[in-house]
């Protein structure tokens, strides 16, 4: 009797098809996928910093000549704010650790935070998860947001009427700054709060919830010819989502730069009536 020996040999898979390639290399992209990932941590870090920073100044933020106030105290409520600026009373302390506009500012950060856009940004670029298309997480284990603190995302929902509320307020604010302390006036500083307000109602009502709430549970378009009207301007307007959510954040800034400049007085605003 013959007797062979064992040999071992692995597994064919099913079907015959050969085994994936074992593949040292994170990824096989040559482009330079890295690109927009590092671009957005410089400018959410950049724009943060200086948010941090204006916010606790406590000062350079009204303008009494004009009656200019910067989105980033509005509504002004604490004891520490200018009377004048406190279009709806000072009802906290005036401590340094208390930004002026504290009854605003956690709205507006989880609006931003928990935002569809901001989510795939911060994702990608500070967590790396992932960094790119074909290209490995950054971290071992997802679990979506199903746990502390990502479970907060599905807020998003709620802090959009907050936005609305606080985008109303800021309406209030660039309308009262047309009456300065000589009256009805117009100058360089109306139109940069003006248009301010009008990017930032267009980014609020092209978020993901409004499009939902203005168009959503309905199985007959036909029906309700005005809200698909509605649905199908907020439909265009979310398309331009993204480009709209860095754009509010540069007319924040510049708005709040140029009111900065103005009240300290590093030049005057330029006015075309009174």
């Amino acid at each position: 009797m013959t007797t062979r020996s064992a040999t071992t040999t692995a597994p064919r898979p099913a079907g015959g098809a050969r085994e994936r390639a074992a593949i040292a290399a994170k990824t096989l992209r040559t482009d330079r996928w890295w690109f927009a990932p590092v671009i957005t941590v410089i400018g959410l870090g950049a724009w943060v910093t200086y948010a941090t920073v204006r916010v606790f100044m406590h000062d350079f933020y009204w303008v009494q000549e004009y009656h200019y106030l910067t989105p980033f105290y509005s509504p002004c409520v604490t004891q520490a704010c200018i009377p004048e600026a406190a279009h709806f009373g000072r009802i906290l302390p005036g401590w340094w650790i208390i930004p002026d506009a504290a009854l605003t500012l956690p709205f507006l950060l989880l609006f931003r935070l928990t935002c569809y856009y901001y989510r795939k940004a911060y994702y990608r670029s500070f967590w790396l998860s992932p960094p790119a298309c074909a290209v490995p997480d950054g971290h071992q284990s997802y679990s979506g947001e199903t746990r502390f603190p990502l479970l907060f995302q599905n807020a998003h929902r709620y802090t959009f009427y907050a936005a609305v509320v606080i985008s109303l307020i800021n309406s209030w604010d660039a309308i009262l700054a047309f009456n300065g302390e000589n009256g009805f006036g117009l100058g360089l500083g109306n139109l940069i709060l003006l248009g301010n307000v009008v990017a930032l109602w267009a980014y609020t009502i092209s978020c993901h919830s409004c499009r939902h709430i203005v168009g959503g549970r309905l199985k007959h378009f036909s029906k309700h010819p005005v809200r698909y009207r509605a649905w199908g301007f907020v439909s265009a307007l979310n398309g331009r989502h993204m480009q709209l959510a860095w754009i509010t954040l540069g007319t924040l800034a510049f708005t709040d730069f140029y009111i900065m400049a103005l009240s300290a007085g590093w030049f005057g605003d330029l006015r075309f009536i009174n």
